[in-house]
C-alpha cells in the first residue's frame, strides 16, 4: 500500500487538530476541577477541611493521582528539552524543512501538555513539576552524545514518544479522579500520533527528496502507507511508574 500525495501533509494537519482537541478537553476538565473545589468550599466546614488537607505537602506526596500528574509533566518537560537539544545539533541543519517544522511543532505541543498536567496537579492540591523524569533523563543523557545523524534523532524521539504514550495508557486506567483521567487520555492520542509520523519520517529519511509536500506518490516505497501504525493497540511495557517523576 502506498500513500497518496496528500497523506504526509494530512498526518501533520491531523496531529495539530488532535492536539487542539486534546487541549480543549483539558481546559474543560480543569474547569470541572475548579468547580468541584469551589463546591466543596461552599459546603461548609467539612469542605474547607478537605481542601486544606489537599493543600498539605503530605497529601501531595501520598496522593497517587498527584504523583501520576507530576510524572506526566516530568516526561513532557524532558521531551521539550530533548527536542530542543536535538534541533540544535549541527547535522540537523540539513534535514528536510518538513521534518524540522514537525519537530518544532511537536516540541511546542509537549510544552503545552506539560502545562496542562501541572495545572491538573495543582488543582488536585499538589505542586507543579518543572523538572524532567529522572530515569528517562539518564537514557537521554547517555544517547545525546551518540547522535550522529537525523535517523538517530528520530529513533530517540520515537523512544520518548512511545514511553509517553504508553505511560498515559496505563495512567488513564490508574487515575481515580475522572477529570484528571480525561486530561491524560486526551494527550495520549496526540503522543500516539507523534509516533506514527516519526515512524513515517524514519522510513523516508534515506530518500530526503521524498520528504516534501506534496510527496511524489509514484516514488514512495510500499511500506510508507503502513509503517506509521505497527501495532493495533498501544502496549504498556514501556510505561513509566506513576511515581517516577513525582516531587519527592
Amino acid at each position: 500500500m502506498s500513500l497518496d500525495e496528500r497523506a504526509l501533509h494530512e498526518l501533520l494537519v491531523e496531529s495539530e487538530d488532535l492536539h487542539s482537541d486534546a487541549m480543549r478537553t483539558t481546559r474543560e476538565s480543569l474547569r470541572d476541577l475548579v468547580a468541584l473545589g469551589a463546591g466543596a468550599l461552599a459546603a461548609g466546614g467539612l469542605g474547607r477541611a478537605v481542601l486544606r488537607f489537599f493543600d498539605t505537602p503530605a497529601f501531595a506526596k501520598e496522593s497517587p493521582d498527584i504523583q501520576i500528574m507530576q510524572t506526566a509533566a516530568s516526561i513532557e518537560n524532558l521531551a521539550v528539552s530533548t527536542y530542543d537539544a536535538a534541533l540544535g545539533l549541527p547535522f540537523m541543519a540539513g534535514v528536510p524543512v518538513l521534518v524540522k517544522t514537525f519537530m518544532m511543532k511537536t516540541k511546542d505541543q509537549h510544552a503545552e501538555h506539560g502545562r496542562a498536567f501541572n495545572a491538573t496537579a495543582t488543582r488536585l492540591g499538589g505542586a507543579a513539576q518543572n523538572g524532567p523524569d529522572p530515569e528517562l533523563k539518564k537514557v537521554v543523557d547517555a544517547k545525546l552524545p551518540t547522535l550522529k545523524a537525523p535517523g538517530d534523532v528520530v529513533d530517540l524521539a520515537i523512544t520518548l514518544e512511545t514511553g509517553a504514550a504508553q505511560t498515559y495508557v496505563a495512567n488513564t486506567a490508574a487515575l481515580n479522579d475522572v477529570d484528571a483521567r480525561k486530561v491524560v487520555a486526551s494527550v495520549m492520542g496526540v503522543e500516539a500520533q507523534h509516533i506514527s509520523i516519526l515512524n513515517a519520517v524514519q522510513a523516508l529519511l534515506g530518500t530526503p527528496d521524498l520528504l516534501t509536500l506534496p510527496p511524489p506518490a509514484s516514488r514512495l516505497p510500499a511500506p510508507a502507507g503502513s509503517v506509521g501504525f505497527p501495532d493495533s493497540f498501544l502496549k504498556t511495557e514501556q510505561a513509566r511508574p506513576g511515581d517516577e517523576g513525582a516531587i519527592k
